[in-house]
């Protein structure tokens, strides 16, 4: 646990459901007579104003004094103004800020050793050892090197007596610590870089809009993103858009793409599709190293089909913009990691960079990251194209192989036979992305050689007989679709289970996967059950993860929480924003959820929240005078608003209205309160770019195991599938940094059944972090702090949980 100094922070109680694994107490990680800068340099990208936020305040928080260094690298060559001392309030209102607001800079004269003997001394000048960069590759290669140069360069000062000659030994070493921010995802070592999921946002935003007027025309769009030298975001987001062809510079298209691609778009519309998607990266090449661009695509199309064709360059749109929920909380995790990475670090510790695998934050060196990016760029200019693929990663590798197998159907003849018969079916309430699930599941099906059977309104149309078969058309276009077009109801099907046999039997169902929530969980523990009494039962099984309320057991993650999450940052953005220019209020917000609070708890985190309550950790009226203290405190300074979420059944008698008159009467004179019941408008809406490509992906790797199993279980002689054993009857789910299929009848002892939630909870641990940020004293367990590790260059399969993006 990290213990925070007595700084006059608001104290309070922390009743974590967690038990603590590993105890770091404050003393050893005390950050008192350290000083620590943060600069962001290269092209910026948003969410490095929520890192920048969470490294000034995490390095107060631990009794650090903290600098902003404006302007980049420009800046620390620079010094005067551009070097200040940061403040709480400093960073206040800069969460939801696009870009970033401490500036950012290309310096050529940083280049030169006599720029970094300038940057040398400005920062001896303000006792500065501790350097938190945010940036690309370049800008981290960059500190590396001034960090190795530091003590040559104390010495060079002491000679010019430019410094005191004691001061080689003050600050004889400059510890380095880098976060990668980047919209192009394009450095090896973290599974997503600071900014990519906002540009991804930004680019569905507008495939989506430009859809509907391609449809109306019957039009053919060639968009181009960014990536001069990555394709992921051209990759992914022709993954989440269902796009007709993708051009990306790791894998140029084969001698003949030409012909190929045109004759894709002419079946596309011979289906009654009424427009084609084209989705180009800025870098894209041909196989020769030639550059493919928009301009040559569409007179392409236009020449070979006689399509009407327009160009679409998205270009400094995808940097721009708010940040995503994602970004702000991935950033925010990564600033607080960086600060206890620099509070750990010594002499002998390399420069390294915090960055995420899977679930989990990790610490990685710095150059064997660095280097391993400039291998895919030398494996490119080599021409060694399936070499750079793998080593963009595992993740990127498994974006390349989902979109192959959903976008190009084979031939009928290519097609294996394999004769059996899988159902598909929503259960539970809809969530943002179980369409995507369910195009992925259908297509990824036919491609394995099954006939695809859909399941209309869950088990209630499944004892109905509301059966019918599904082809690969018929789920064009579901990608970017809300809700859940294939009709979902919360009817469980123990009731029925008799009627649900026969309709197995009559349409000799083989195979069944199930996409919804909670009770989708409880619906497979039912039919497992079942098994003893009908073999009908007796076949593999599966089970993907879909509620916003994120409270299923046995994964991290749930398709369709990142939308609502999404959907709760930006209404609370613009509750904000309406207090702006007004006297001092605070808003409650009341969120879904059921009993488990992550919507409230990690969307209290994204947005800034003074104060989240939830079911999981009780609070009492003390608890709520010590918050309504704090906001009082906080509103004397330059605070002007303040934003606290209540999860819907976090307390019986702790309504939002109580709170909401509690509030209003305690704040009198200081501030004054409003309330708002979020409600529905956390499940509608188009799914995120991430709910779409993690519903796609995991569906797609549920539908290969299901066909393993199918295969495995076929009794020959008996010509019929059969499988009564637990590990045929699973739930594929996220867990840290791995995506594990696991027996649900495993996963009961994990499970509160009363108030549907799992009795363990992994993002309980980032609520002490919502509380630091904002101003409390609290204790902060460190047991998952990211340790030194070192770069893999093609990690497990079964590792990679980086499937969501």
């Amino acid at each position: 646990m990290v213990q925070a100094p007595d700084t006059g922070l608001a104290q309070e109680t922390v009743k974590m459901a967690q038990p603590d694994s590993k105890k770091i107490f404050f003393e050893n990680l005390s950050g008192a007579g350290k000083a620590i800068a943060v600069l962001t340099s290269g092209g910026d990208a948003q969410g490095m104003n929520a890192a920048v936020r969470a490294v000034v305040r995490m390095g107060l928080y631990v009794g650090a004094k903290v600098y902003f260094i404006h302007e980049g690298y420009q800046g620390m060559v620079d010094g005067g103004e551009n070097i200040k001392e940061a403040t709480w309030e400093s960073v206040s209102s800069m969460l939801q800020v696009g870009g970033t607001v401490i500036g950012s800079a290309r310096c050529k004269e940083f280049r030169s050793h006599e720029g970094r003997l300038k940057a040398a001394h400005n920062l001896v000048q303000h006792g500065i050892t501790n350097l938190c960069v945010i940036g690309g590759d370049g800008s981290l290669t960059g500190a590396n090197l001034f960090r190795e140069e530091w003590s040559g360069l104390l010495t060079e000062l002491v000679e010019q007596g430019s410094i005191e000659a004691d001061a080689v030994q003050k600050y004889s070493a400059l510890h380095i610590v880098g976060m990668v921010g980047s919209i192009d995802n394009d450095f090896c070592g973290t599974d997503m870089t600071i900014g990519t999921d906002s540009a991804l946002h930004r680019i569905i935003e507008v495939v989506d809009a430009i859809m509907t007027t391609a449809q109306s025309h019957q039009r053919t769009f060639v968009l181009e993103v960014m990536g001069r030298h990555c394709g992921y975001l051209a990759l992914v987001s022709a993954l989440a858009c269902g796009a007709d062809w993708v051009l990306i510079p790791e894998m140029p298209p084969e001698d003949g793409w030409e012909d190929k691609m045109c004759q894709k778009l002419s079946a596309n519309r011979a289906g009654m599709k009424r427009l084609n998607i084209i989705i180009v990266a800025e870098g894209a090449i041909d196989h020769k190293n030639k550059p493919i661009t928009t301009d040559y695509v569409k007179d392409l199309v236009v020449k070979c089909l006689g399509f009407d064709t327009r160009v679409t360059i998205l270009g400094h749109v995808q940097r721009g913009g708010t940040p995503s929920a994602f970004d702000r909380i991935l950033a925010s995790r990564m600033g607080v990691e960086a600060v206890l990475a620099l509070l750990e670090t010594t002499a002998n510790t390399p420069a390294c960079v915090v960055s995420l695998c899977g679930n989990q934050s990790v610490r990685l060196p710095l150059m064997e990251c660095v280097q391993m990016t400039q291998e895919v760029q030398k494996a490119m200019d080599e021409k060694r194209f399936e070499e750079a693929v793998k080593l963009r990663g595992r993740s990127f590798e498994n974006n390349l192989k989902t979109y192959k197998l959903l976008a190009h159907r084979k031939p009928e003849s290519e097609l294996p036979t394999s004769n059996f018969n899988v159902a598909v079916l929503n259960v539970g309430a809809p969530a943002a992305g179980m369409n995507a699930a369910v195009r992925s599941a259908v297509r990824v099906g036919i491609s394995e050689g099954h006939k695809m059977f859909a399941v209309s309104d869950g088990f209630e149309g499944f004892y109905k007989g509301q059966i019918k078969e599904i082809k690969w058309a018929d789920v064009g276009g579901w990608t970017g679709q809300g809700g859940s077009l294939l009709g979902t109801k919360r009817t469980l099907p123990a009731k029925y289970v008799d009627k649900i046999a026969e309709q197995m039997r009559e349409n000799n169902i083989n195979a069944l996967l199930i996409i919804g929530g909670f009770e989708a969980f409880e619906s497979l523990l039912q039919l497992c059950e079942a098994r003893a009494a009908y073999e009908e039962f007796c076949i593999p099984m599966c089970m993907l993860p879909a509620t916003i309320s994120n409270n299923v057991p046995g994964t991290d993650l749930s398709i369709g929480a990142d939308t609502a999450l999404n959907a709760i940052v930006e209404t609370c953005d613009r509750i904000k924003q309406s207090a702006s220019g007004t006297k001092r209020r605070v808003f409650i917000i009341e969120t879904m959820g059921g009993y488990c609070g992550y919507l409230a708890s990690v969307g209290g985190l994204a947005a800034g929240a003074d104060a989240a309550y939830i079911y999981e950790e009780p609070f009492d009226i003390r608890d709520l005078q010590a918050n309504v203290e704090h906001l009082t405190e906080k509103m004397k300074t330059s605070i002007q608003r303040g934003l606290v979420l209540r999860n819907e059944n976090c307390s019986e008698n702790y309504t939002t209205d109580f709170i909401y008159q509690l509030y209003s009467e305690e704040g009198r004179g200081v501030f004054d309160s409003r309330k708002n019941v979020l409600g529905h408008m956390q499940q509608g809406g188009a799914p995120s770019p991430f709910d779409r490509n993690f519903g796609t992906k995991i569906s797609a790797k549920a539908m290969q195991w299901i066909t393993k199993k199918l295969v495995e279980s076929f009794r020959k002689d008996e010509g019929r599938v059969f499988a009564n054993t637990e590990d045929t009857c699973c739930l594929l789910g996220m867990r840290r940094r791995a995506l594990v299929f696991q027996p649900v009848v495993q996963l009961k002892g994990d499970t509160d059944f009363v108030h549907r939630i799992p009795k363990e909870q992994w993002w309980l641990k980032l609520r002490p972090l919502m509380k630091i940020l904002a101003k409390y004293k609290t204790s902060y367990d460190v047991s998952d702090s990211g340790q030194l590790e070192h770069v893999v260059r093609n990690r497990p399969r079964e590792s990679d949980a980086s499937v969501a993006m």
